[in-house]
């Protein structure tokens, strides 16, 4: 296991990456991620096996998404204003896709960042722009679910400028946190085994102020959608449970219960394996400054993150059976192999039509 430990030498280090200088070795002057293959972090066995991983994100997430923009487009049932914030996610998984994906693929099968430092730098903004655009849309998703479910407001009427209100929260709070380390907040640098590349969680050098950026992306593009998450899913369970209770005859409001539970269990989890494992590995990286780790491990928080393209799809759009009838439909030209479900009630954007004013809080 290659251990390393941050390096103390930082104004002897190159600005465009930081290699952690390896326990035997003193000159990381000749080992610079965009000129030499980084075979002294890894065997090229593991090079080959994340290009393999990011290969299949590359060819499975592309079309996933792909396919829930065009669905959006052709049927004009999916165009619901709660669906607005669906296609948002797909737009930003394509961006991540497209650009940090393929870029961390093709780096990986290089075995090094070989298309230079500028491209690393655009690779690592745009790809924590998609990524923050996705984060911030899930909890926009459990936003928009508790208005429509839970109605808070009483007299509230969830329309198409809310939700585009929504859409366009996402990308503004994803400029906010991956534009700073463009003008010196942090940096984009090659990560893990530099061949992708993030903000600068590693260092602690004082010119770019990289623990209060990491600190600050923990607190407001980890903590807070989480708790906006969990606290409108929570709301929206007990919610319905309430309306399952008082309609025990019911066995369509049964089965929608039974069903939102299931799917909200899956989306709080898919957040989790999507993002703590980036969060707690850099914040650990940040509260314990000096402690030896294996770089090889570094790279697992991203790749889960890039990941998020294809299960955040399946997730949010793939249990929702009209999206699914009409992908299903334009695939096989019109025919869905799972018969007509555009009636389905499961989705969770029409368990609002449960009644509302049984759904409506006591």
């Amino acid at each position: 296991m290659i251990k390393l430990r941050p390096d103390t030498r930082q104004e002897e280090l190159p600005e465009d990456f930081y290699i952690p200088i390896p326990l035997d070795t003193n000159n990381i002057s000749a080992l610079s991620p965009f000129l030499v293959p980084q075979t002294h972090l890894a065997s090229p066995g593991v090079f080959m096996g994340m290009a393999t991983f990011m290969f299949f994100l590359v060819v499975t997430g592309l079309p996933i998404n792909l396919l829930t923009v065009v669905c959006t487009i052709k049927y004009k049932k999916l165009r619901s204003h709660l669906n607005y914030i669906l296609v948002n996610l797909a737009v930003a998984n394509l961006l991540v896709c497209s650009v940090g994906s393929f870029t961390a693929f093709y780096s990986f099968s290089n075995m090094y960042f070989r298309m230079g430092a500028l491209a690393c730098k655009i690779e690592g903004f745009v790809a924590t722009l998609g990524g923050m655009v996705s984060l911030w849309s899930l909890a926009v998703v459990a936003f928009e679910r508790f208005l429509v479910i839970c109605k808070p407001v009483s007299n509230f009427s969830f329309k198409s400028s809310h939700a585009i209100i929504g859409c366009a929260i996402t990308w503004i709070f994803a400029l906010l946190a991956s534009g700073p380390p463009l003008v010196g907040w942090s940096r984009y640098i090659p990560e893990g085994l530099q061949c992708s590349c993030g903000p600068d969680w590693y260092t602690t050098n004082n010119k770019y102020n990289n623990e209060s950026y990491v600190m600050f992306l923990f607190i407001f593009c980890f903590g807070f959608p989480f708790s906006v998450i969990v606290f409108c899913y929570t709301k929206l369970l007990f919610t319905l449970r309430s309306v399952a209770k008082s309609q025990e005859q019911s066995a369509t409001t049964q089965k929608a219960e039974r069903e939102v539970t299931k799917m909200v269990v899956v989306m709080v989890l898919g957040f989790l394996v999507c993002w703590l494992p980036y969060a707690s590995f850099s914040l650990w990286i940040v509260m314990n400054r000096g402690e030896a780790f294996d770089l090889r491990l570094a790279s697992v928080p991203s790749i889960f993150s890039k990941a998020s393209t294809v299960y955040n799809p399946v997730i949010y759009v793939f249990m929702n059976k009209q999206f699914r009838s009409c992908m299903m439909k334009l695939i096989f030209c019109g025919k869905s192999p799972f018969g007509d479900e555009d009636d389905a009630t499961s989705q969770v954007t029409q368990v609002s039509s449960v009644s509302s004013s049984q759904v409506a809080p006591a």
